[in-house]
């Protein structure tokens, strides 16, 4: 409610600029922009935290789905009197032992989800003066996703880096250099028009590999992300966001994706998480 007090206050003040004077007029004019922007920060703040709820309330109700299956089945088990008690004790272990690994689970996915909405919004400020349509982040599926155009990255067939494109990567690099425990994964993507040479790049799969390996070494050499954090491929033109039946779409599927993620061994700890028997 401050912030749209603060815009009403604002609007007000501008419609009577014949009665204060340039100065105060350029002042209230800067805080009208300055409320603008971050009722705007804080809209895609709130569309984050929409999605991440609604990812963790799917997963509640799929683990809550599988205590009550358990119940059932200790509900059956006593009111068959042919059941021995050992039977029983056995399967309340199990559910006591579920319910522990389900707080377990939600209390692990729920760091990890503050953590990721924490860094795509750092991201977020960092880029915010990049265009929409070269640089883009979203939490998917547990990770952040930075998807990097490559009329941005590289000339037309090329896999060499401009030199504009280095001062995203820098802001890039200076968060994943914060976040030191998360790997980097880097995939290089093209669109279907083919590509046939005798040198490198032969066709889109060596386009796509060497763009996202050059990304990589980018990263190691001139920013100073440890390499052993860092994986990097290609993907051809076999993982598409849009059709490639229109140019502004195949536009879209040439880019390169640097995902930022828990590190693969913490990640498979977490997965070996299992209830006691």
């Amino acid at each position: 409610m401050k912030v749209f007090k603060i815009l009403a206050v604002s609007a007000m003040a501008l419609g009577m600029t014949s009665c204060i004077s340039k100065k105060q007029y350029d002042a209230l004019s800067s805080n009208y922009k300055q409320c603008i922007e971050n009722v705007g920060e804080r809209q895609r703040e709130i569309q984050d935290l929409k999605s991440q709820n609604s990812a963790l309330s799917s997963e509640n109700n799929l683990l809550k789905s599988q205590h009550d299956a358990l119940k059932s089945s200790l509900d059956a088990c006593l009111s068959n009197t042919g059941k021995s008690s050992a039977n029983i004790d056995k399967l309340v272990g199990e559910i006591n032992s579920s319910n522990s690994y389900i707080k377990q689970l939600i209390s692990s996915n729920a760091k990890n989800d503050s953590l990721n909405l924490a860094l795509s919004n750092k991201l977020k400020r960092s880029l915010d003066n990049v265009a929409d349509d070269d640089v883009q982040v979203k939490v998917l599926k547990g990770v952040v996703m930075i998807s990097l155009s490559d009329k941005m990255l590289y000339k037309t067939g090329d896999f060499n880096i401009l030199p504009a494109a280095q001062e995203v990567l820098g802001k890039v690099a200076k968060v994943i250099n914060d976040y030191d425990k998360y790997s980097v994964l880097i995939e290089g993507n093209t669109d279907n028009a083919p590509l046939s040479s005798p040198n490198l790049p032969r066709d889109n799969w060596d386009l796509s590999a060497l763009r996202g390996t050059a990304v990589a070494k980018i990263l190691q050499t001139q920013f100073g992300v440890d390499p052993a954090r860092i994986t990097a491929g290609g993907r051809s033109e076999y993982n598409p966001k849009a059709t490639n039946m229109s140019v502004s779409g195949r536009a879209e599927n040439r880019r390169t994706e640097i995902i930022i993620m828990p590190k693969l061994d913490e990640f498979m700890k977490l997965m070996d998480i299992t209830p006691k028997k």
